[in-house]
């Protein structure tokens, strides 16, 4: 553990160490001689993995299970394994070729599966362990891997080649035998032209010395294994797609590429038994049925009590142009379509026997789609599908970002769960989930972790990540809240997105109040409350901001400035309406009688909105056009539910919104920050007294209610719904106002009122006692302004890039604490804004906020990330909050929940440096000592690339800065000293994705979207990789294979059974002798014992070897204990039979034997 005192740091330092990009640097202070932070993070207590990766797999491609285990594997065209057991059980691997997994086959009930790929490699993995690894692998050099087939509790694994020939592999030693079936010699001689792939593999169910070996050309060979020659060869004109037995072992049907589906028998090869074309059209005349898609797959299950069930995919009609994917079920004499949402990637059809020869008794089909896993129930009418409880609805419109909450207040969870539950979807399956293997972890960790995903389509999910788990706990649609365009000539200000209007772009969430802000790409903001109980509001409320900024009045960045006068706060003036300003009126200009001004990109909804319990819209605020020119991006965003603020800025400013009085506060562009004294001098938001050369004027007491006026901000100008339903201000609409003129502030604001009776009034209201005139702005100026703005200018200007609500001391001569808001832009300057918050209780409602620019704070190089505030201890002072409480809940209960949390304890002393401001930009950190704003350490992270994220987070009891660079690296540094304590090459930048939704949460924990369907989790935390083999779910559990189906007395008097073939005795070296060297390379897994004595020596090395060599101790004394079983019963035999013999002769004499 290490002491830092910071005046002994201080004197140790050079400048030579000040410049040195890899060591934090101090600057002189005024810190007292006991003033000593006591660190406790060390690099030990860091070290990054993977966790678990959740939801759908990425582009599938092959698909396999285990009907014992009951587990499914999931293979992808990026080389990656996803297997699922029950609710909860998942496990992520990856081969390292990346190459495409074309098929997989489960050694059923043995905890090993074997995986196919593109670059003609096949691999066993051994699912044993809580972290599969490969066992064997073997490359094949010459020949392109088409098909495998491995028989129930067989070890020989047939291979078959796209030279049409089939290899026998050991899966046990991962060995080919000598025995290989050549094309040539399975196709009849007079053949001419090559068969082409061999497309199916599997044997006889009766008979497991009978191969039934599928060419692509449309020939089906019934091949011999003993007698090493084709019993049986059947021909059809149409290429084959799949087989499927009949379980008795007479039948096979095969789905061709017209498709038709033969049936045939085995020992009447010249025709098919049958051939139907299920989905084409049959003609009266009797000709062949037009043609189909092909059918790509077929299976055939039989049940004791009925009709078998036949299942398939494609085989539509080419009539049927833009329909979707569907899954055929014939089942007797009916044939159930069912459309899909993706296409088919494959299916599997789920049996309550793995033995091929007995009554398979299909019980649901498991559809692999694109996008999508669905699981059908064939044992209800009208086949219905099981409710999924796997989080594979990531994707359900694309994530645009990512937030996410470790360590959550307790009552969280429920309360979106149970909000959630009245979301689910009915008509699911009565049943339980079918893949209900595996076990889950005994994790130690049992903190609640929320990830909060935005979507595309305006949606917001809330998922339970507790305990490397995901579980969506509630969907929050925030479309609703505007109209939907019905057609193009609708659209209006939403054409500006082409697809998703209403993506979201960032979100501000507070835990401990639950409050909610998101912010879109239309640059529109929606707070939302939480609440149990349903309501309808009848109108939404609306705040319209014209945020723009003129480059001609750009102000020189003011280092000064500590005194600066503030906004009249309402323990200022008498009256809160006396320094109120005149508004904008907002014309809502038509594109097409001029440019577009004064008008939002949506439109909000006019009709009364219903809120289901869970979040409900408190305000939405749209920003407009201006001039022609669309709103720019909402850059950053936040909330404080202790004062009643949002806050929002892009490229033109800041907007701060008093969500509480539904007012806008304060709207500034970026450069007038910097001159605090500035804009309050000319009061940006008071327009100079003018006359109107025109109408569209209103007297500010004209029956305007006076608790109307006291919950209206200085800059409101339109309502949006009935404050007091006593009186209500109507103001005269007869002639259409004009903008108003603002000769000193480029923004303005208006306040849409919608009303039943005229939804399209817009007016505005002019409340200054003192100057009831206003001037209407000159389009001339603003198409000149439009004009001088170019791209490149757009472009360079210093947008805000992020906000930290805090209390602290706001200016260097402040000796106690106030609220406060930090405000980080891209060109890497920390401003302080002082904020004057009322009471709470009536006053908080009727005074306004004071808001007051106290200048620059400080400036680091690049755009600023995050932001934060440390105690004398180092301790993290989070924002405070207001607890939760229901909005629609009853008097007594919000008063009892609306005390607000008291504030950090103000200090008295005066030159205390109470407190660390920590501030991380793109390339450096730096720590601030409050209230004296002097530099206390640098720290410049990286100087060849740049940091996309940067988090304060809590780590093992400590605070410290996580940060992920463009080149990949994840860096900690320790606070306040700004030590490097990792820096590791996680990952490289390859896709904007990870950028977007990367980010860090507390106790060593963070996550990003690995693809645009899955999410990767990981740990920085030593003791959760300590952990993770305990707290990762078990695939494998010790199941008893269901015994072998009963031959029967006459079956196995006669014959008539099934036929075992001892395969050891054909394909071992020593009957087939040895295979071809050249044509594949045996490679040792890194799960084997081979792969393991190259493994890196360690604790980790040593325990995975310990438990390898346990699993093989395992099984060679279950083999032992077996043996020594059936030793001791033919001894026990052995010795009744030699005493039945010794009584037998016992009394007899020589003579008489």
């Amino acid at each position: 553990m290490k002491k830092f005192n910071i005046r002994k740091v201080l004197d140790g330092l050079t400048a030579a160490s000040s410049s040195s990009p890899s060591s934090a640097a101090a600057q002189p202070g005024t810190p007292k001689e006991n003033d000593a932070v006591q660190e406790t993070l060390q690099s030990e207590n860091f070290q990054l993995c993977k966790t678990v990766r959740h939801g759908f797999p990425y582009q599938p491609s092959s698909m396999a299970f285990d009907p014992v285990q009951k587990i499914l594997a999931v293979g992808t065209q990026t080389g990656a394994l996803r297997l699922f057991g029950r609710a909860g059980v998942e496990c992520y691997c990856q081969h390292e070729s990346g190459a495409a997994v074309i098929q997989l086959q489960f050694l059923i009930n043995e905890g090993a599966l074997v995986s196919v790929l593109t670059d003609d490699s096949i691999h066993l993995w051994n699912l044993r362990q809580k972290i599969p690894a490969i066992l064997h692998s073997l490359k094949f050099n010459r020949e392109r891997i088409t098909y495998c087939h491995l028989p129930f509790q067989s070890k020989w694994l047939y291979i078959g080649t796209e030279r049409g020939n089939i290899h026998i592999v050991n899966v046990e030693s991962f060995t080919l035998s000598g025995y290989v079936i050549m094309w040539n010699k399975a196709i009849e001689l007079s053949t001419k032209t090559h068969p082409g792939p061999v497309v199916h593999i599997s044997d006889n169910p009766m008979d497991e010395g009978k191969l039934l070996i599928g060419f692509e050309c449309g020939v089906v060979v019934l091949w011999d294994l003993k007698s090493k020659k084709a019993d049986y060869r059947y021909n059809y004109d149409e290429a084959i797609h799949s087989v499927a037995w009949h379980h008795e072992g007479k039948q096979f049907v095969c789905s061709h590429s017209d498709g038709t589906l033969t049936t045939w028998n085995i020992r009447a090869p010249a025709k098919a038994a049958q051939i139907i074309t299920p989905h084409g059209k049959q003609p009266k005349d009797g000709k062949k049925p037009e043609p189909c898609k092909p059918i790509l797959k077929v299976e055939y299950k039989t049940t004791r009590a009925g009709d078998p069930f036949m299942v398939l995919s494609g085989g539509l009609s080419y009539d049927t142009v833009g329909r979707r994917a569907c899954l055929t079920v014939m089942h007797g004499k009916s044939t159930t379509v069912l459309e899909m949402d993706y296409p088919i990637v494959d299916f599997l059809t789920l049996c309550e026997t793995p033995y091929p020869n007995d009554f398979q008794e299909p019980y649901a089909v498991v559809v692999l789609l694109e996008k999508d896993l669905v699981v059908i129930d064939l044992g209800q009418i009208g086949y219905p599908i099981y409710e999924n409880p796997y989080p594979l609805t990531i994707h359900e419109s694309p994530v645009t970002c990512c937030e996410y909450f470790a360590d959550c207040p307790a009552g969280l969870i429920p309360a979106l769960y149970s909000v959630g539950t009245r979301q689910k979807r009915q008509g699911y399956s009565k049943k339980e989930w079918p893949i209900s293997g595996g076990n889950w972890g005994q994790g130690t960790q049992s903190y609640p972790e929320i990830i909060i995903t935005g979507h595309a389509d305006g949606s917001i999910k809330f998922w339970d990540a507790s305990a490397l788990m995901l579980q969506v706990l509630y969907k929050l649609k925030t479309a609703k809240v505007f109209e939907r365009a019905r057609g193009k000539e609708e659209k209006s200000g939403a054409d500006i997105v082409e697809e998703d209007p209403f993506a979201i772009q960032t979100l501000s969430w507070c835990p401990e109040s639950r409050m909610l802000c998101v912010a879109g790409v239309s640059a529109h903001v929606i707070v939302y409350r939480f609440s149990k109980q349903e309501v309808t509001t009848e109108d939404v409320q609306l705040l319209e901001v014209r945020m723009q900024c003129d480059f001609s009045d750009v102000d020189s960045p003011d280092p000064g400035g500590d005194q600066t006068p503030t906004l009249p706060t309402p323990g200022a003036s008498s009256s809160p309406q006396e320094s109120e300003p005149p508004t904008q009126t907002s014309t809502g200009s038509n594109p097409s009688d001029g440019p577009r001004d004064n008008i939002p990109c949506l439109q909000v909804r006019s009709s009364p909105l219903k809120q289901s319990p869970g979040y409900q819209v408190e305000l939405v605020v749209q920003l407009v056009w201006v001039s022609g020119e669309p709103p720019q991006p909402i850059t950053s965003l936040a909330i404080n539910s202790s004062y009643g603020l949002v806050v929002f800025g892009n490229s033109n400013g800041l907007a701060v919104v008093d969500y509480l009085q539904k007012t806008l506060l304060l709207n500034m562009g970026t450069s007038e920050l910097y001159s605090p004294s500035d804009p309050y001098q000319r009061q940006p938001h008071s327009p100079r007294k003018a006359r109107q050369p025109s109408g569209a004027l209103c007297d500010s007491n004209d029956g305007a209610n006076p608790s109307e006026d006291r919950c209206k901000s200085p800059t409101s100008a339109k309502m949006s719904r009935k404050i007091s339903s006593s009186s209500e201000h109507k103001p005269d609409v007869d002639e259409k106002p004009k903008p108003t003129r603002s000769l000193s502030c480029k923004k303005s604001i208006s306040f849409m009122r919608k009303d039943k009776a005229a939804p399209k009034m817009k007016a505005a209201l002019c409340r200054t006692e003192s100057a009831p005139n206003c001037y209407a702005k000159d389009n001339s100026f603003t198409r000149s302004r439009s004009s001088s703005v170019t791209s490149i200018e757009r472009e360079t200007r210093e947008a805000i890039s992020s906000f930290h609500f805090c209390e602290s001391f706001p200016r260097k001569t402040d000796t106690l604490v106030s609220p406060c808001l930090l405000v980080g832009t891209t060109q890497g300057s920390v401003m302080t804004v002082a904020l004057s918050v009322p009471p709470g209780g009536d006053q908080r409602l009727q005074q306004s906020v004071g808001i007051s620019s106290c200048g620059t704070l400080v400036r680091l190089k690049g755009g600023i990330l995050t932001m934060a505030l440390l105690d004398s201890t180092a301790t993290l002072l989070p924002p405070v909050y207001e607890p939760w409480y229901d909005p629609n809940a009853s008097d007594e209960e919000k008063e009892k929940s609306r005390r607000r949390r008291p504030a950090s304890p103000p200090s008295s002393q005066e030159g205390q440096e109470s407190q660390f401001a920590v501030l991380c930009s793109e390339k450096q950190a730096k720590v601030v000592a409050m209230p004296s704003q002097t530099r206390l350490y640098k720290h410049n992270i990286t100087e060849t690339s740049f940091v996309l994220r940067a988090d304060v987070v809590l780590m093992a009891g400590a605070n410290c800065i996580a940060c992920f660079c463009a080149n990949g690296h994840i860096m900690t540094l320790s606070l306040p000293s700004l030590r490097p304590l990792i820096d590791i090459n996680y990952l490289p930048l390859t896709d904007m994705r990870i950028a977007r939704t990367f980010c860090f949460s507390n106790l060593g924990q963070a996550l990003y979207l690995t693809s645009p369907t899955e999410i990767q989790r990981i740990t920085y935390s030593q003791e959760t990789c300590d952990n993770l083999q305990e707290m990762l779910s078990e695939l494998f559990t010790p199941v008893e294979t269901p015994e072998a189906p009963n031959r029967g007395f006459f079956k196995g008097l006669f014959g008539g059974g099934a036929q075992s073939l001892d395969r050891e005795d054909l394909f071992g070296e020593t009957a087939a002798g040895k295979a071809s060297r050249s044509l594949a390379q045996h490679i040792p897994g890194p799960g084997s014992m081979e792969g393991m004595k190259g493994a890196a020596s360690g604790v980790v090395g040593d325990l995975a070897r310990a438990r390898i060599a346990l699993d093989e101790r395992g099984q060679k004394l279950g083999e032992l204990e077996e043996r020594s079983a059936a030793m001791m019963a033919s001894a026990d035999s052995f010795s009744k039979h030699a005493h039945d013999m010794m009584l037998k002769y016992k009394d007899k004499k020589w003579y008489q034997l």
